[in-house]
C-alpha cells in the first residue's frame, strides 16, 4: 500500500504530537506548516518536513498543500473554514480538532458535492467519544438514553478551580460559553452551558459534570428519532462549576472573553501531568428487558517514543489519526462529509493509533 502524504497545518502541542506518530510510522510522510518559524524549528530539529507559510493567505496556503494525500489542521478553530477550503482546492482529504459549531457548519458546506473526504472534530470530544457513544447505541434493539461524559484535568489539582490548563484556552471558553445542543425528549434543542449539573464517582474520585458546547459533534442529529435523550457534559473536579458561574455571569467575563482568556493564561498554569476520562452510559431495551451498559476509559500522561506526553495530547492526536488510518485503508468514506458516529469502535481501536486509548484502562 502506497504512503500517504499529509500536512498538519499548526505546530502547537497537538500538531507536534501529531506529527511526531506519524514520523514513526511507517505508512505516512509529514509535513507541519505553520507561519511561527518558532514552533516549526523543534520539529524540523526532530527530522520532520516543515514549511513556514501564513495560513490567512489562501493562495499560499493552497500552494502549499498541493500534493498531500490528507490534511490536519491542527489550527485555531476560526482558521477551520480557510484550511478546510484550501484542502478542497488541492483534492485532499480533510481531518480537524474542531469543537465549533459554526466552523463544522462550514466543513460540512465545502464537503457538500465534494469528490474528497470532510472529516472534522476528530480529537477526544468531539471525536472518539463520540465513535464511543455510537458503539453503546448501537447494543440496544431500542435506545432510550445516552450520555456521554468527557474530563481533561490535573492529576494534581492545588487551586480553587481545581484546573490546570491543558490544551487551547480558547475552546476551552468556547465549551464554557457557546450553546449546546442535545436531544430532549427525542427533539434537537439547544442548552445553556453550565447547566444540569450532577455528580459522579470514577475509581474512588468524586466529579461533578454540567453542559458544555461542542462535544458531542453531530451525534445527537444521528441519533434524532432513535433516542429519547442525548447529553454531552464535561467532568471537572467539585466546586469548578459554581466559580466559572461568579467568573462568567456575575462579573460579565462571558460578554469579554478576551479577558478571561488572559485571566486563564496569567493565573492557570500549565501541566503535562494530567488524565483523560471517558464516561458513557447508555439505557434502553434489550432482548426483552430495560438495560444499561457504559463504556469507561482513562488515559494517563505517560512516555511515548521516549517523549513525556499529556493525556490531552495522546488522546486528542490518536483520536484524529486513528481516523486518517481508516480512510487510508478504505474503511471510511472517501468523499463527502464523515461524521464520528459513522466509525466502528473495533475498527477504530485496532488501528496503531487507536491503540494508544491503552486497552488495558478500557471497560465495558
Amino acid at each position: 500500500m502506497s504512503i500517504w502524504n499529509i500536512a498538519i497545518v499548526g505546530a502547537g502541542n497537538i500538531g507536534q504530537m501529531i506529527a511526531a506518530l506519524l514520523q514513526g510510522s511507517a505508512h505516512y510522510s509529514v509535513t507541519v506548516i505553520d507561519r511561527d518559524a518558532a514552533g516549526l524549528t523543534p520539529l524540523a530539529d526532530d527530522g520532520v518536513k516543515t514549511a513556514q507559510v501564513d495560513v490567512t493567505d489562501a493562495a499560499a496556503l493552497t500552494k502549499a498543500l498541493e500534493g498531500h494525500h490528507a490534511v490536519i489542521s491542527a489550527a485555531p478553530f476560526f482558521l477551520t473554514p480557510q484550511i478546510a477550503g484550501a484542502a478542497k482546492s488541492t483534492g485532499a482529504h480533510y481531518f480537524d480538532l474542531t469543537e465549533d459549531v459554526a466552523a463544522t457548519r462550514a466543513v460540512q458546506e465545502l464537503a457538500d458535492g465534494a469528490q474528497t473526504a470532510f472529516m472534522p472534530q476528530c480529537g477526544l470530544a468531539p471525536g472518539f467519544v463520540g465513535i464511543a457513544g455510537a458503539d453503546l447505541a448501537a447494543q440496544f434493539d431500542e435506545l432510550d438514553t445516552l450520555s456521554l461524559r468527557v474530563g481533561a484535568l490535573p492529576l494534581y489539582p492545588t487551586n480553587a478551580l481545581k484546573y490546570n490548563l491543558t490544551w487551547s484556552t480558547d475552546g476551552l471558553i468556547n465549551e464554557y460559553c457557546n450553546p449546546c445542543t442535545a436531544l430532549v425528549e427525542g427533539e434537537l434543542r439547544q442548552l445553556a452551558p453550565l447547566e444540569d449539573l450532577e455528580e459522579l464517582a470514577l475509581d474512588g474520585v468524586n466529579y461533578e459534570c454540567f453542559n458544555t458546547s461542542g462535544g458531542l459533534g453531530t451525534l445527537a442529529e444521528a441519533l434524532k428519532g432513535r433516542a429519547r435523550r442525548v447529553s454531552y457534559r464535561t467532568m471537572r473536579y467539585p466546586g469548578h462549576c459554581a466559580i466559572l458561574k461568579l467568573l462568567l455571569h456575575d462579573l460579565g467575563l462571558e460578554r469579554r472573553r478576551d479577558v478571561l482568556k488572559d485571566i486563564f493564561e496569567t493565573a492557570l498554569p500549565r501541566t503535562a501531568q494530567d488524565v483523560v476520562l471517558v464516561y458513557c452510559t447508555a439505557t434502553g431495551q434489550k432482548d426483552g428487558a430495560h438495560r444499561e451498559r457504559s463504556f469507561i476509559n482513562k488515559t494517563v500522561a505517560r512516555q511515548i517514543g521516549g517523549t513525556h506526553r499529556s493525556a490531552i495530547q495522546i488522546t486528542t492526536a490518536a483520536g484524529i489519526l486513528a481516523v486518517v488510518d481508516l480512510m487510508r485503508m478504505g474503511k471510511l468514506p472517501s468523499a463527502g462529509f464523515v461524521g464520528q458516529e459513522q466509525v466502528k469502535l473495533a475498527d477504530f481501536l485496532a488501528t496503531e493509533f487507536g491503540a494508544l486509548y491503552a486497552p488495558g484502562n478500557v471497560t465495558e
